[in-house]
Formats: structure tokens, C-alpha cells, sequence
């Protein structure tokens, strides 16, 4: 592993993929969501045979190809990022990392890719059934293809499933299975792409709210906004359900990130959920610089205590705790886990060098402890605090995580009371003559794509320092190249990036203008 660290770099390379993955996770959350729209659109027409669900499939089928050609050139770019400045990483866990990757292309990006042409070009060509399941098998492939980094991700905030292999310092994949189906990977599959659901559903009902604020295309918006919210209700409940189930795994995997999204630095019984709240500097605990309190904030009494463990007397442990320990709730204080870390880490450097030195009995006896199940409980699950410095390293960005998490959970519930009053305007037929409503289901797009962008911010700003949860830090990752040369590939990413954007959003603008096709002829 790595001794000396070019913060520079690992700062540039940060900043870096966080620039890559938040440019892809702009587009990726409206190929999820509206693909399916769009099957069940066609399914209405092939049910109905009313041609005009054929025109509006069509029209939508448009802006969603617009968006998944500069989808599917972010994501490229996202995946060498990991050989290119993540080295470490990439030898550390490429073994079990690398497979969910390799299936995604394999299976998803193929399957979706070839039903694609199918989608676009095989109109009148094929039979209406058989267009139908290319829609089908698009909308699935393009679910897949989530599903496999999804699962990548969810195993670097909680690794299982694998060993660790002390001859090549590198952590092998032991069983599959307990990878894809660890409750955290299914939590995260079905939270993240129902948030992509919600956002097409917001997506659809903006545009066509647009249509109706102009007097334009009336059947299409109407219908669209009818499929669309109730897509959006059934989306959002399941939405906050899958978060709630998120709030109760991350107590037990990554009790640091629930402390910090909530503001909690003192653990107690019956811990109450804060709904609003302000942090201000902390005049308290001098040895913690950056600590918050609240000089402002509303909360539900015992709530978390309940929702994390099931129990409203339950105990839910903060920062300090975490940090200092706590002998009677059983918490290692952080100091305990760098030594064992250290421990660890210094066991694997012994056995390098008794090879070298072709000490065969020094070898073998560094390396069984590897296998012994105590030394795995006891001082290698910790082996990542081995590189930690001080115990605040180990303390994530706690204003970003409040107001983050806050807020979008905020926007979740909005978004549901937004989808309700829009079907019961639709049933009422009273939508177009509610102004006020359709100019704010314009303005809900962008706050749907703030949501999901503070849904990401919350997982990985939430994970810091680690890059794979107490085994490896961020700054351990890192390639060992010039900082620079991620400098210059910063700005040139996010010049190529924008420029995308920029493009999408004017080529949808345009799009969106004109109208259905048949609308035109």
C-alpha cells in the first residue's frame, strides 16, 4: 500500500469522479424512470389500438433517446476512472468490484442496446406485440444495467461476501450470491432507480403542463399526465419505504453516516428525528472544533430510536461516541480500531518481508493469522484505520449531510403531494384551468433532479473517509500520478461535460417545441 499521500492529488481525483458521476447521474435517473412510462404508454396503445397513444409514445420515445446517447458517454468515461486515477482501489478490490461491472456490460448494456434499434426503428416494421416486448426489454436492460453498479456500490459501503488474500494483498470474492442479495445492495437498487422513477414521472408531468399552459397538443399532456402521476404515487410511496428500510441498515453498517445526517453527536435513549433544523458553531467540546449544535430545530420525540432499531427507547450512538467509545453500549472507540488497524496492517508488512528474506516459518505463521477467524473479527475488519491519522478524519462533512439529507427527503414527500393533486385534477378536469399549479409542475424538474443529486451526496459524502467502508480510505485509492495531469482532465471533463448539458437540454428544448411528429404533418 501507499505511505505517503499527495493530498493535492487525492483532492483532484475526488473531485474529479464526483464531477463524472454527478454529470452521468443526470442523465441516467430519466432513462430509468421514462422507459418504462413508456412501455406502459405503448401498452396502452397496443390494448387500445388508438393511435394517438402511438403518437404520444412516439413523441416521449424522442426525449428519451436524446438522453440516453449522453448517458451512455458519461458512464464510459466513469468506468476507466476507476483503472486511470483509482488504481489502488482497483488492485485492492478489482476482483469483486470488477464482476458486477463486467455483467453490467455483458448482459444489461447488450440486452438494452439491442432492443433499442428495435424500439426506434422497428415501427411498422415488426408486429405491434413484438414492438411492444422490445419496449419491455429496453426498459428492463436499462434497469439491469442499474442494478449491477448499484450493487458494486452497495458492497463498498458494507464489503461481505469476500476474503482477503494476503500473498497478493488482494480481496477475492468468496460468494456471489451474498453480494447481490446483501439486504444493503437490495435497499440501494430499488431506492435508486425508483428515485429515477420519480424523476421521469416529474419529468413528464412538467412537460406536459407546459403544453397545457400554451393551449398545445391537450389530449397528449392530459393523457401523459394521467400515466405519469400515477406512476409518480405508486413510485414515491415505494420510495420512502425503501429509505426508511436504508435509515434502519446504515444504524448497524454505517452508524457514522446516520449520526452525521442527523446532526447527532451526543448518542441516547428514545433519540428524537429531527424534521427541521439549523446548525451553528458548538460552544461545547473545545476538542472538537467543527462541532455543531442546533440553535434551531424540530424533531419528533423518539423517533429515530425507533425507526433505526424498532424500539422508542432505543440507544443511537453519535459522533463522540464513535469517536471516544463507549464501554457500556460495546462501541470501540476509534484510537482502539487504528491500533488494531495498524496491527493488522504491520502483520501483512511482516509477511512480505520474511518472503523476501525467504523466511519460510516467519511466513507461514503471519500468513495463517490471516485465516484464523479471530485475527478477521478482531484486527482486519479494522484494517483501513491502520491509515487513519487522527480520530477526526473519520468524522464526514456534517453540515453537508444534515442539509442534504433533509432536504431531499423533504422534496420525496412533496413530490408525493404533488402526483396526488395532479391525478385529482386530472380526474376532476380541472387541470388546465389551474395555472398555478401546471407553471409550479415546471419548476418540480429541476428540484426532482436536486433530490436525486442530494440522494448521492448523502451515500458518498456520507461514507468519507472510506472508499470501501473500514477497509480502505479515499486517500489510499489513489494512482500514483501526477496531480496535475488530474488537474488538466478536471477542467477538460467538465468542459466536455457542460457542453453535453448544454446541448441536451437545447436539442430537448427544441424537441419539445415542436411537438409530437404526427402533431406536425
Amino acid at each position: 500500500m501507499i505511505d505517503s499521500i499527495d493530498l493535492s492529488l487525492v483532492n483532484w481525483s475526488r473531485g474529479q469522479f464526483a464531477l463524472t458521476a454527478y454529470y452521468h447521474w443526470l442523465f441516467v435517473p430519466l432513462t430509468l424512470g421514462l422507459s418504462f412510462i413508456l412501455a406502459f404508454m405503448e401498452t396502452l396503445y397496443v390494448r387500445t389500438g388508438d393511435e394517438k397513444w402511438k403518437s404520444i409514445t412516439k413523441f416521449w420515445m424522442t426525449l428519451f433517446g436524446i438522453n440516453f446517447a449522453i448517458g451512455v458517454a458519461t458512464g464510459i468515461i466513469l468506468e476507466f476512472e476507476f483503472g486511470t486515477n483509482w488504481s489502488n482501489y482497483s488492485w485492492f478490490v478489482g476482483d469483486i468490484f470488477g464482476a458486477p461491472l463486467a455483467i453490467e456490460g455483458i448482459m444489461a448494456f447488450f440486452l438494452e442496446s439491442t432492443f433499442l434499434a428495435v424500439m426506434f426503428f422497428g415501427w411498422n416494421k415488426i408486429s405491434k406485440k413484438w414492438h411492444l416486448a422490445s419496449t419491455w426489454l429496453v426498459a428492463i436492460g436499462a434497469s439491469l444495467s442499474a442494478v449491477w453498479i448499484l450493487v458494486a456500490n452497495a458492497w463498498m459501503q458494507h464489503p461481505i461476501g469476500m476474503h482477503f488474500n494476503p500473498e497478493t494483498a488482494r480481496n477475492e470474492m468468496i460468494n456471489f450470491w451474498e453480494i447481490l442479495f446483501s439486504p444493503v445492495a437490495v435497499t440501494k437498487v430499488l431506492h435508486t432507480t425508483t428515485s429515477g422513477f420519480v424523476l421521469a414521472a416529474v419529468f413528464v408531468v412538467g412537460i406536459s403542463s407546459w403544453y397545457l399552459l400554451k393551449k398545445r397538443e391537450i389530449l397528449l399532456a392530459r393523457r401523459s399526465i394521467m400515466v405519469a402521476a400515477i406512476f409518480g404515487i405508486l413510485s414515491s410511496i415505494f420510495l420512502i419505504w425503501t429509505g426508511d428500510e436504508s435509515t434502519r441498515q446504515i444504524v448497524h453498517v454505517q452508524p457514522m453516516k446516520l449520526a452525521a445526517i442527523e446532526g447527532l453527536y451526543h448518542g441516547q435513549e428514545g433519540t428524537g428525528l429531527v424534521v427541521i433544523g439549523i446548525l451553528s458553531q458548538s460552544e461545547e467540546d473545545p476538542e472538537y472544533e467543527n462541532k455543531k449544535d442546533f440553535s434551531f430545530r424540530i424533531e419528533i420525540p423518539k423517533f429515530l430510536s425507533y425507526m433505526a432499531f424498532g424500539r422508542s427507547d432505543a440507544f443511537v450512538p453519535g459522533i463522540i461516541d464513535l469517536i471516544e467509545g463507549n464501554e457500556e453500549r460495546g462501541i470501540i472507540s476509534s484510537a482502539e480500531k487504528m491500533e488494531r488497524g495498524k496491527y493488522a496492517r504491520e502483520v501483512l508488512r511482516e509477511m512480505k518481508d520474511a518472503k523476501a528474506a525467504d523466511d519460510f516459518v516467519s511466513y507461514e505463521a503471519r500468513k495463517a493469522k490471516f485465516i484464523d477467524p479471530g485475527f478477521q473479527e478482531n484486527y482486519f475488519r479494522y484494517f483501513g484505520y491502520g491509515f487513519i491519522d487522527e480520530p477526526d478524519q473519520l468524522i464526514p462533512n456534517v453540515p453537508l449531510l444534515f442539509y442534504s439529507f433533509h432536504l431531499m427527503v423533504g422534496l420525496g414527500f412533496y413530490f408525493l403531494v404533488f402526483f396526488i393533486l395532479a391525478i385529482i385534477m386530472v380526474y376532476r378536469d380541472t387541470l388546465i384551468r389551474r395555472r398555478g399549479f401546471l407553471r409550479l409542475a415546471i419548476w418540480t424538474i429541476p428540484l426532482a433532479y436536486l433530490a436525486n443529486l442530494l440522494g448521492w451526496t448523502v451515500a458518498e459524502v456520507g461514507r468519507q473517509p472510506w472508499v470501501i467502508q473500514d477497509l480502505m480510505p479515499t486517500f489510499a485509492a489513489v494512482s500514483r500520478i501526477d496531480a496535475g495531469m488530474v488537474q488538466v482532465t478536471f477542467w477538460l471533463f467538465a468542459a466536455i461535460f457542460t457542453t453535453l448539458a448544454i446541448a441536451e437540454v437545447r436539442i430537448m428544448i427544441k424537441q419539445i417545441k415542436l411537438g409530437p411528429k404526427e402533431g406536425r404533418e
